[in-house]
């Protein structure tokens, strides 16, 4: 794919991805990095192909999101504090916000649509956050404006924003301290956030790793945008990976992950839901339909790029109900 680079985007330092790993460091965790070892990747992919998993679904609150949003909180002035924050989510990072928010004694006020799962709703909600719902994630995004002009809450936002970006830088860092140096790292992109950072400390610290992200056929704006060239929205999220649902792609994040991912894969929500099963399977891990995107790609179209090859895996998220989780395990045909 070509397409035009935005040079003049401002690349977060590793000084910069240190120092932010150690400010959050009092709120987060250090999430486990572990070799996936079975006959199933020895079988599909070949003997010679190692696979390494960043387990960020063991991050506080369920996914990598309190890194940037403890960051971001950290950034703001008492005066700002005070007159609190708020943030539009399907879900996970309405939840994240409302952690990072109860850490600092500061008010928040999240905006949901409607249709986000009742398990998230009620997460954000545990930790202190006043849930504002509306009808869609367009809508939201029109709400929270609405706050910002009427009660001065400054926006936490999911994915666009240097500070944003560096919280979620820390993921790639410890990947790189943690795992053995990597050819290969697939990446789930929703705005972009998470891939931006993690591309960003990773090619300073790795510059042969080659990144790909990994979007829903369904939720495709980065894609969209690296054919162009151009930031594209979408008119509607059509996909059961409600995390990755971003309704249009921004310049921060658009901006890194051009200069520094290989390319973008598509996924169905019938290969994410393989995956969910197949990471249930082999480790019991319970993922969202999000976590398991990366997992998607690997054994479907990133499969042969993957072959021989040391392969990092981000596993983002985990936000997900029982109830929705053994509905997911049962689409394709149930128990094996």
């Amino acid at each position: 794919m070509k397409a035009n680079i935005l040079t003049d985007v401002e690349v977060p330092t590793l000084d910069e991805i240190r120092a932010t790993r150690g400010r959050i460091d009092p709120y987060i965790v250090r999430t486990p990095v572990w070799r996936w070892q079975s006959d199933t990747v020895r079988k599909t992919l070949g003997p010679d192909t190692e696979v390494w998993l960043k387990l960020e679904l063991f991050q506080k609150t369920g996914t990598f999101k309190p890194r940037g949003a403890v960051n971001d909180l950290l950034q703001l002035d008492a005066a700002d504090r005070k007159r609190g924050v708020t943030a539009v989510s399907a879900g996970n990072h309405a939840i994240a916000v409302a952690y990072a928010a109860q850490i600092f004694g500061v008010s928040a006020k999240v905006v949901m649509p409607a249709s986000a799962p009742h398990f998230r709703v009620e997460k954000a909600r545990s930790y202190g956050a006043e849930v504002v719902l509306v009808e869609d994630v367009y809508e939201g995004f029109a709400e929270v404006e609405r706050i910002q002009a009427e009660e001065g809450r400054a926006l936490v936002h999911p994915f666009e924003g240097r500070a944003i970006v560096a919280g979620q830088a820390t993921v790639g860092l410890e990947l790189c301290e943690d795992a053995p140096p990597l050819n290969m790292l697939i990446v789930p992109v929703g705005g972009g956030g998470l891939a931006a950072g993690i591309a960003s400390a990773v090619k300073q610290l790795q510059p042969d790793c080659a990144i790909y992200g990994v979007e829903p056929e369904g939720a495709d704006t980065m894609h969209r945008s690296f054919a162009s060239g151009r930031l594209e929205s979408i008119e509607s999220v059509q996909t059961i990976a409600t995390s990755l649902g971003a309704p249009a792609a921004l310049p921060y994040s658009y901006a890194l992950c051009r200069q520094f991912l290989k390319d973008i894969a598509l996924v169905s929500d019938e290969e994410m839901i393989c995956a969910v099963r197949l990471l249930f399977h082999e480790m019991k891990l319970a993922c969202e339909p999000a976590c398991a995107a990366s997992t998607a790609a690997l054994f479907g179209p990133l499969r042969a790029q993957a072959a021989g090859k040391r392969v990092g895996l981000i596993l983002c998220g985990s936000n997900i109900g029982v109830d929705t989780f053994i509905e997911l395990m049962g689409q394709d045909g149930g128990d094996d």
